[in-house]
């Protein structure tokens, strides 16, 4: 087994190679000047389980480009088998037509990692379950619900916790995580007038006194869980907090976030921050390094990773 970082998230890749003890395959990462990306692997790969490291977000097209590129290296360089491990999948919101003549970009980004040659893809809470499907060959969608629960029983009392999903098609994902915790939840109603901007209309659901959890799988402009907080603590609630797997966090949202009325949003490091955001304490971070080592590990030996979820 190999592990090939890109650079979309040094830290992490180093993290998951320190959990599995393996160092990281030798490889440059070059830029032309016009923006051309070259790599070259310096280790030799052949018959090797490779897993390539590279979440594709900002600049996504970027580190898209140089994911292909470099599972295209590895392909001519004979490994044996090549696994793209992409903790953040970029363009998953892209995943139905909205309307006449738009595109289904997270189909096109699925064949084209496919067709570069990848035979295998691990990746964390997908925006929607059902792009698994969009990719012909195997996938494994890991959900960050567990590592959420253990810092959440760390850090808050659960007699009075309430998981609040923060728009309807969060429902099943904020379920799976008070099911965990054997709380409650609620559900905020929103409308969207239009694309990144949110407007709460209503809270279903009794949150009067209680300890709220905003749990969804991504954070872009913070505006969600903004408005959603403001409207909570209207109803009552005595304090409100979020839970987001990918701190994509762009638009000053950090600074968004410092300002609003949540007491904190925890994030996980499959994202790094954004160039040129303001740091604030009200942002932890969380690191998803030994889910995916450990499900790296149990693929390469050929073992179940449903089992982690059991």
């Amino acid at each position: 087994m190999k592990l090939m970082s890109g650079t979309a998230n040094q830290d992490l890749s180093r993290s998951i190679a320190d959990y599995l003890d393996a160092p990281l395959t030798a490889s440059e990462i070059e830029r032309f000047a016009d923006g051309e990306i070259f790599v070259r692997i310096d280790e030799n790969v052949r018959g090797e389980d490779v897993f390539v490291l590279q979440s594709t977000s900002y600049p996504a097209n970027d580190h898209l480009m140089e994911l292909l590129i470099c599972i295209d290296a590895l392909v001519r360089a004979s490994a044996r088998r090549i696994t793209a491990v992409i903790p953040y999948f970029g363009y998953a919101r892209q995943d139905r037509k909205t309307g006449g003549r738009t595109p289904i970009s997270a189909k096109l980004v699925a064949n084209l990692i496919a067709k570069a040659g990848a035979d295998r893809v691990l990746t964390v809470d997908l925006h929607a379950g059902q792009i698994q499907g969009f990719f012909d060959i195997p996938t494994d969608n890991l959900f960050a619900t567990k590592v959420m629960e253990d810092d959440i029983r760390r850090h808050y009392q659960t007699d009075n916790l309430l998981i609040v999903s923060p728009d309807v098609g969060g429902v099943v994902r904020a379920r799976a995580l008070a099911k965990l915790l054997d709380a409650e939840i609620a559900i905020v109603d929103k409308r969207r007038p239009k694309a990144g901007v949110a407007e709460v209309m209503n809270i279903i659901g009794e949150v009067e006194g209680r300890r709220c959890i905003l749990f969804d799988d991504m954070c872009d402009s913070g505006g969600t869980l903004v408005n959603a907080a403001d409207a909570l603590l209207e109803k009552g609630a005595v304090e409100v907090s979020a839970y987001v797997t990918h701190g994509v966090l762009s638009n000053d949202a950090q600074g968004r976030i410092a300002k609003s009325k949540l007491r904190e949003l925890v994030v996980t490091d499959s994202i790094v921050p954004p160039p040129g955001s303001t740091e604030t304490p009200k942002v932890r971070r969380l690191s998803v390094a030994p889910l995916l080592g450990e499900a790296i590990r149990r693929i390469a030996n050929d073992e179940s990773v449903s089992k982690l979820f059991d």
